[in-house]
């Protein structure tokens, strides 16, 4: 590890969005009081990213697995989804932020699908920051899907062609992936995107994760040295690559 401050700030950051319902529990109230604060918190981190120059954003909402907690728990996470895309998207636009939903959308309501989409094209013009939100999203599900599509299409299924079928394709994959509250786990999140992210583990739950905790993030990436396999002396003498938009 360099001791130097030598990387850029992140292109894309990642994070699994974890601790919601603990930091509810500890102050003994409801699960869902624990998701409305990591709206807010949300909110900080999205503004935080565009104020120190990060082009993408994309954050673990709602996984594939969260269907099976506790039927009022899901029910009450729906409906603040549908409140907060309702507050937060002129907040959105005001900012520069594009939104995008990822994830399978097949077996949600017409109403949660109809909001998503009024949400990605109110937003579609913005270009300081693109948000995507991953809802209903696995990444074996991900996999898989982009399996498919291609088996459909006759086409072969090859590394490059897998990559260009995922649902962040066209994204560059993420610099750093965060995970809060504690766990040292994926939890089935961007796996095939994430194989060269750098990876920081968070002990802070989510609602708590703050400015200050997204800065110490960013200055322990910069100290990292990013190899993609090569050796330390390779990646020395040549020059990185630029970032793809």
């Amino acid at each position: 590890m360099s001791t130097a401050l030598s990387a850029p700030v992140p292109h894309h950051i990642a994070i699994v969005m974890d601790g919601n319902g603990r930091w509810a529990q500890r102050r003994f109230l409801p699960r869902l009081a624990g998701h409305k604060q990591g709206v807010t918190a949300l909110r900080r981190c999205v503004q935080a990213c565009a104020q120190r120059g990060v082009a993408v954003l994309t954050v673990f909402a709602f996984s594939s697995e969260n269907w099976g907690r506790p039927a009022e728990e899901v029910t009450g996470l729906l409906d603040l989804l549908a409140l907060a895309l309702s507050r937060e998207v002129p907040q959105l636009c005001k900012d520069g932020v594009r939104v995008r939903f990822i994830g399978d959308r097949v077996s949600l309501s017409s109403r949660v699908r109809q909001g998503l989409e009024q949400a990605e094209a109110t937003t579609a013009h913005n270009s300081r920051l693109l948000l995507n939100i991953c809802f209903n999203y696995g990444g074996r599900w991900d996999i898989a899907q982009a399996a498919a599509t291609l088996a459909a299409r006759g086409e072969p299924i090859t590394e490059a062609s897998l990559n260009a079928a995922m649902a962040l394709s066209g994204v560059s994959d993420p610099d750093l992936l965060i995970r809060t509250g504690g766990e040292m786990r994926l939890s089935n999140f961007l796996l095939w995107q994430s194989a060269y992210s750098e990876l920081l583990f968070s002990d802070k739950l989510w609602p708590d994760f703050d400015e200050a905790a997204l800065d110490a993030a960013i200055a322990d990436y910069r100290t990292r040295e990013r190899r993609f396999g090569k050796t330390s002396e390779q990646v020395l003498a040549v020059p990185s690559p630029s970032l793809p938009a």
